[in-house]
């Protein structure tokens, strides 16, 4: 049975759900944390709903099986298609990407336009746009959707800063302009780290980053019952986080420290089939 000492559990189809362990390191740093990245088998953007929804099944298996007090569904395209199947097979609590950013989305907007940037399967499952027209009720908001593939690998290369990103971002982002959105949700775990870039090309949109928001719901939730740990556990900069993947990629510590900002040890690999 899991208890306050039990781990937070994050799953994600690779490296990028590092962003948000990142954010929960930053929010709960008295956790211990299980990070689950399905590294043979990303992407889940170009996949089928059946098979992300199998994906992430055997994901969330995992991580019951390490007896977690929590699950963070850390994908967006697991979040968008498979949230409701996790959360009905969970025995935990179970926190996604879509519902804490469209919330905050609304709260933020103060011209009812905004905009979402996402991979091809997200943005086609329309999670988002449903979740905001839902959450807003009676009030009208405008909602436009973009996929932009090419930040993936450009984040993973660490291209961060370089030319051809900014003009690929330019290229990407142009449109929000023309539609005047004053909120834009980050809706992939890569995307926060181009974070900086996006906020330069649209300077006076607010920037809505679902990790971040994921975390501070999963201290409400924690907290209400009863499951916040009461000591923190981070020994200089180093949290208290295993590391498990389905395979072991040569730039896996490389891309870790661009996403989290320190080292960390090395990964256990798991066959989850």
């Amino acid at each position: 049975m899991s208890n306050q000492h039990s781990a937070i559990g994050l799953f994600d189809s690779g490296i990028g759900g590092l962003s948000v362990l990142k954010q929960f390191v930053r929010f709960l740093p008295g956790e211990n944390f299980i990070y689950l990245g399905d590294t043979a088998r990303v992407p889940y953007g170009n996949k089928s709903r059946q098979t992300v929804i199998e994906y992430s099944k055997q994901c969330t298996n995992f991580l019951l099986n390490q007896d977690v007090k929590l699950i963070v569904v850390a994908c967006n395209t697991a979040s968008s298609v498979a949230l409701d199947v996790v959360q009905e097979m969970s025995s935990v609590p179970v926190i996604g990407m879509i519902t804490p950013a469209a919330r905050a989305a609304i709260l933020a907007t103060q011209n009812s336009k905004i905009g979402i940037i996402g991979t091809r399967a997200t943005v086609t499952s329309r999670a988002h746009q449903d979740e905001i027209h839902s959450l807003a009720g009676d009030r009208e908001i405008e909602v436009f959707a973009k996929s932009c593939p090419l930040f993936v690998p450009l984040v993973e290369e660490g291209m961060l800063h370089h030319n051809v990103t900014r003009q690929i971002a330019e290229e990407y982002l142009g449109e929000f302009e023309a539609h005047g959105i004053d909120t834009l949700v980050l809706g992939c775990t890569h995307y926060p780290l181009l974070r900086q870039l996006i906020g330069e090309i649209l300077p006076n949109v607010e920037l809505i980053d679902p990790g971040e928001l994921a975390a501070i719901k999963a201290i409400r939730l924690l907290a209400e019952n009863g499951l916040l740990a009461d000591d923190a556990k981070i020994i200089g900069n180093q949290p208290n986080a295993d590391f498990y993947v389905t395979d072991i990629p040569d730039t896996f510590f490389d891309i870790a420290n661009i996403f989290l900002g320190f080292p960390v040890r090395k990964p256990q690999k798991v066959d989850l089939e």
